[in-house]
């Protein structure tokens, strides 16, 4: 496969395009293909059937536009169906997943709090990550039902949003959590404000960059890499509403880019 094609990387929404951002930070000259499958937003509610059945669709898309590999920029979508979409396509297909291993190696108290998708701490990947650790450190849940839905609508500092964080990191506090996990690429965009909620001794672990440092190292293992010297270039698609995406895109990545429907 030539590599000046795209990389293509797709979520539930837009919490994928803060993955998006740091592959492009690291990948200058690579064409980037961004889907947002806003029209089944969020994942979190439901299930891995429908969840996989999404996922292949938008990887066929994605491969049909000569994409040279695919990231899941959505914790769920890994944790649910990750495996079963590789065993599908022959090209690389890098997910995310909670970022427990690295809370575990910087928590102070043995106290890990995670915050996620109620699908993403039902599933079985998630499970034996965590079990992973379990006899070192105590790793705290708390789903997160309400809060994809803020940050589609942009709602990054309403009231409903701050008084959600202050609902769903009490318990992870209370608990001696000392470190908290992004356990969803959509609540990178909150991250200062869960980190001013769960004061100044609390570290927040999110994954983004290690996600990009996976896809460089993975593309330069297939010579995949883009040729330096070019700008690459951005398109984004969306199932879902397309003057609502264009509005997300012109606050999250910058105006003047254009939008398509899927």
């Amino acid at each position: 496969m030539p590599h000046s094609h795209p990389i293509g990387i797709f979520d539930s929404g837009i919490g994928g395009l803060s993955v998006a951002a740091k592959v492009r930070e690291l990948l200058p000259a690579d064409d980037i293909l961004y889907v947002a499958d806003s029209r089944h937003a969020p994942y979190g509610d439901k299930s891995d059937a429908f969840i996989l059945e999404r996922m292949n669709t938008v990887t066929d898309f994605l491969l049909g536009q000569g994409t040279k590999a695919v990231v899941v920029a959505c914790n769920t979508a890994t944790t649910s169906a990750i495996a079963q979409l590789r065993a599908s396509w022959s090209v690389p297909i890098i997910g995310v997943e909670p970022g427990v291993k690295p809370a575990v190696l910087a928590t102070r108290s043995g106290v890990v709090g995670v915050l996620a998708t109620p699908r993403t701490l039902q599933t079985h990947s998630f499970s034996a990550l965590a079990a992973r650790f379990s006899s070192t450190v105590s790793i705290a849940v708390q789903p997160c039902p309400d809060l994809v839905g803020q940050i589609e609508a942009l709602r990054f500092d309403d009231d409903r949003t701050l008084a959600l964080l202050n609902r769903y990191i009490a318990p992870l506090l209370e608990k001696g959590a000392d470190t908290i996990v992004l356990g969803c690429t959509h609540y990178n965009y909150l991250a200062d404000r869960i980190a001013q909620v769960a004061g100044p001794g609390v570290q927040i672990v999110s994954t983004e960059s290690a996600v990009a440092r996976e896809v460089v190292r993975r593309l330069a293992c297939e010579r995949l890499l883009a040729e330096s010297g070019k700008t690459g270039d951005e398109a984004f698609y969306t199932s879902g509403e397309l003057a609502v995406f264009a509005r997300q895109i012109d606050c999250l990545w910058g105006p003047g880019k254009a939008v398509y429907s899927l």
